[in-house]
Formats: C-alpha cells, structure tokens, sequence
C-alpha cells in the first residue's frame, strides 16, 4: 500500500477514503506545517496532498525525499508549487478542476453584488442600527445593463458570464483565445486588456495566477477602466497590485472592489480594510460541503491514477 502525506485536514468523508486507499498520514490538529516539518513528515512516503497554504517553493521541492512521486494539489490552482522544479526532480503535480467551478462561480456573483450594492456598509449600518431611510440613502449601482468584463473566460468564467447574463449584464471577455461561438453564447471577445478594461462597468478576474498575469491589475492598467468602474477578484490575489487598487479606490477611479483573494493571505493588506467601499470574503470560492468533498476526493484519485497507470489526467506540469 502505498504511503501519502496528507498536509491539512481534510472533511471526514475525504480523509476515510484516503485512508481505505492509502496508508495516509493525516493531519488531525490542521497544523500548518514548517516546510522543514513537512519536508520530515514526507520521509518514506510516495505522494503528498498539498493544501494552497503549503508553499513548495524550488528549495522545499528539492529537499523532498527520493520516494515522492506526485504532488496533488487540493485546488484547481497550483501557484503555491513551483513546477519546474517539480519536473526536475521527476515529480508529477495535479490539480482539481471542474470540481469547484459553481461554487467558485457563485462567489464570484456574490463579490459583484457586494461591491455594487454597497454591502459593505450596509451591513455595518444595520449591525449598529446606525441607519435611517432616505431617498438617496447607500446608493449603489444596479447590474441591469451593465458591461461585464471577464479577464479569463475559462470554466469559471463562463458559469460566471451564464449568471450575469439573467441579471441582464452585457458579458465582454479577454482570454488567451477566442471561444467558439457556442461558449460564447453572444459574449465580445477583446484581444487585448486595455480594450477589454476600457469597456468593463464591472470586471471579473478569473484567469489562473501565472508569470503572465502577475499584477495584470497595475497602476497603468487601472487608468484603462471607465471612471467608477468595479473590480472583482475570484482567482489569485497574486494579479492584483494591491496598492495600484488602492490608490485607484482611495481616488474614486475605481468605484468599488470586491475581493475573495489576496496577496500573502491571510494578511491583507490594511488599505483595503480602510476603504469602506471594499467588499471583502476570506477566500470562500469553493466552500460548499459538497464541493471540499469532491476536491478531496478527485485529489486522492488523482495520486492513485497516477500510482496505477504512469499518468493523470490533471497533471500540470
């Protein structure tokens, strides 16, 4: 039986499966482990499930034990593993996509909505039963017949773009191609971020976090979005430069933000807690009990995949 390292605690219904397929060393107290802890902890095993929270930079890669064959990764992100020196050492990295895509989706419409409708604030109106009705009272922007922008039409994206589209929101998007017409459903392709920025009432950002789209959402690009445009973010905090945001926010280029994710999470970045009109969620895309259960799941059939057959179909690198 083969022997893994699983590195956070997974739900119950994850954790027996592991452990009737595995011998799996399980993480009972969630502790988050020292890469020195977790490099020790992978010593005679073959494979380990890795959380978002675990960064397995070049180094840590690199002092893994002979033994370790696969990564999988318990997200359908893999920002945390450096791939190439995974490759380098013989290591197969997966993740888990589709899985966590509604889910993730739905989050994405709730950060619009949010950051639209000052939620923000009327929450914490109504918490200190600090408010009175008026006609003009936390005024915030309606979706119907807003522009969408989506950096990053891929599954998320999409599902993303179907609900807007019954809020009646017009969908634009920038992707790496073209869709064909029937993921598009009547969406307008922009083959370049500033064409699609200066177009986008409200942006969603749903690409993956590589070299590429690091800090894509930068002092120059901020000044392409429409005065009193909103920017979501549901993907990476990585392709956010925070302070760009939040100079934009703090001048009212930027209307509203809306942010599920962040750079050096859990630490946010205290301008954005200062700016009432900042929307914020502690990375909820895909915590739906469902949908933990079915990433877990997929993560450990990903390592015994790789174990029976030499491959996975969700290997990254």
């Amino acid at each position: 039986m083969k022997k893994i390292l699983i590195t956070r605690r997974l739900l119950k219904e994850s954790e027996d499966k592991a452990s009737k397929m595995f011998d799996a060393n399980l993480n009972s107290n969630d502790e988050l482990y020292s890469q020195s802890k977790l490099i020790e902890l992978t010593q005679g095993c073959d494979a380990v499930l890795t959380s978002l929270t675990d960064k397995m930079d070049e180094e840590t890669i690199n002092k893994l034990p002979d033994s370790i064959k696969v990564i999988s990764n318990f997200a359908v992100g893999f920002g945390n593993i450096d791939l190439e020196a995974a490759k380098k050492r013989g290591i197969a990295v997966t993740n888990t996509p589709e899985v966590l895509s509604d889910a993730t989706a739905e989050i994405g419409i709730l950060l619009i909505l949010g950051a639209c409708r000052r939620a923000s604030e009327g929450i914490e109106a109504a918490r200190e039963s600090n408010w009175k009705w008026s006609a003009d009272y936390l005024i915030g922007k309606q979706l119907t017949g807003t522009r969408l922008g989506i950096l990053g039409m891929g599954r998320i994206g999409q599902k993303i773009a179907n609900i807007a589209r019954s809020l009646g929101m017009i969908i634009h998007y920038h992707n790496r191609s073209k869709l064909s017409e029937d993921k598009e459903q009547g969406a307008i392709y922009h083959d370049s971020l500033k064409s699609l920025f200066s177009v986008s009432d409200v942006l969603s950002i749903c690409c993956p976090a590589t070299k590429e789209t690091e800090n894509m959402i930068n002092k120059e690009t901020v000044e392409y979005f429409p005065k009193g445009a909103v920017i979501t973010n549901v993907a990476r905090g990585d392709i956010v430069d925070d302070e760009a945001l939040i100079d934009a926010l703090n001048r009212r280029k930027i209307y509203a933000a809306g942010l599920d994710v962040y750079k050096n999470e859990p630490n946010l970045n205290p301008g954005y807690l200062k700016n009432k009109s900042v929307f914020i969620l502690p990375h909820l895309g895909s915590a739906t009990k469902d949908t933990r259960i079915a990433m877990a799941n997929l993560a450990i059939d990903n390592i015994n995949e790789f174990f029976e057959t030499g491959n996975c179909k969700n290997k990254v690198n």
